[in-house]
């Protein structure tokens, strides 16, 4: 069995956000940009505060940006 891990959309969101920059996330996160280079790479699993203010920078649902869960096909 795969280990299990929280997942993101997020560099793939960026661009799809007028290739928004890391930076630019994590400014409007509260967070800084090597924040957003951990999560990016899976190196990191945000706090739920964190995971719902980057949820909201994109306008969408939690779970259209994070996902729970072991081998995955996603991006």
């Amino acid at each position: 069995m795969g280990k299990n891990f929280v997942g993101n959309h997020i560099r793939k969101l960026r661009f799809n956000h007028n290739e928004m920059t890391q930076q630019q996330l994590a400014d409007m996160a509260g967070v800084t940009r090597q924040t957003i280079v951990a999560l990016e790479k899976g190196n990191y699993s945000p706090s739920l505060e964190l995971a719902f203010r980057i949820a909201y920078a994109f306008n969408l649902p939690l779970e259209e940006v994070f996902f729970y869960g072991g081998n995955t096909e996603e991006d």
